[in-house]
């Protein structure tokens, strides 16, 4: 495992020092910035965890609103498993819940250690990036959440019906279900900021991101049949459209940055 860490954790560490006029740092000095990121993730995750812990029993309420798509079917009707379940249930809607309130900060961390050698002018836009990144994971969020979500439990309840199974799901299980589910959809939608940063870095460019597209197109419908709950057109369209759509959003993105960086550099080279 560390022979596979180390060599990953250098190429991490070789994007914060781009510039030229700053002189390398050992590596014991960038595992030290990597701890304090991640103490200060823990700490921010923790704040929002305690928050959201105080209101355990209306997150609790908003989570069980999607079942309200299924027929025959509500938050009473779940089985607890242990005692202790009301707690365990209560710090993992605390920890996803905090994930998501806390998710701009946690991005902002990340950046910042990544890409700490950035011009003023660069810092000036990590701010907006970061609301941008935000703006994009919440979208994929209430969109999982208002729609995703409740069509994919009505259609697993209806199939455990057609199989002659009566549906009736332990709390725990349904919590983590959903709260996973919605997160991991929100993420998907941090496509284009990760485009953004590996056009930045010149690892990626519009040209080979057109050249690809019908991989892209064939890993996307791979993938959405691989999470979508069914296999029929509509249901894994719902799933794969918005991830296209965010794919041909990043070749404009990348189109555009490309451009942008061409006049400034011709601006550059004119004879003043």
């Amino acid at each position: 495992m560390s022979l596979f860490i180390r060599p990953l954790l250098k190429k991490v560490f070789s994007l914060r020092e781009h510039r030229e006029d700053e002189a390398v740092k050992p590596f014991l000095e960038h595992l030290e910035d990597l701890r304090t990121m991640l103490f200060k993730i823990v700490i921010t995750l923790g704040v929002t965890m305690m928050v959201c812990f105080a209101f355990r029993f209306r997150l609790m309420h908003l989570v069980e609103l999607p079942l309200q798509a299924v027929p025959d079917m509500d938050m009473n009707q779940l089985q607890g498993r242990a005692p202790g379940d009301s707690m365990t249930i209560s710090m993992h809607l605390a920890f996803y819940a905090g994930i998501i309130i806390s998710f701009p900060v946690l991005l902002y961390f990340l950046a910042d250690f990544v890409l700490p050698a950035l011009t003023e002018k660069e810092k000036r836009l990590l701010l907006p990036g970061v609301g941008v990144g935000f703006g994009l994971f919440l979208t994929g969020v209430i969109f999982c959440f208002k729609g995703v979500l409740p069509m994919t439990l009505r259609w697993l309840a209806q199939d455990q019906r057609n199989m002659g199974m009566r549906p009736q799901w332990i709390v725990g299980d349904y919590i983590g279900f959903a709260t996973q589910f919605v997160v991991v959809f929100g993420l998907t939608f941090e496509l284009p900021v990760a485009v953004i940063a590996l056009v930045k870095f010149g690892l990626l460019n519009s040209a080979l991101l057109r050249r690809t597209r019908a991989y892209a197109v064939a890993v996307i419908l791979l993938f959405a049949a691989f999470i979508a709950p069914s296999p029929d057109p509509i249901t894994m369209g719902i799933f794969a459209g918005p991830m296209y759509l965010l794919y041909e959003a990043c070749i404009w993105i990348a189109y555009g940055m490309e451009r942008a960086e061409r006049r400034r550099l011709a601006a550059t080279d004119a004879p003043k």
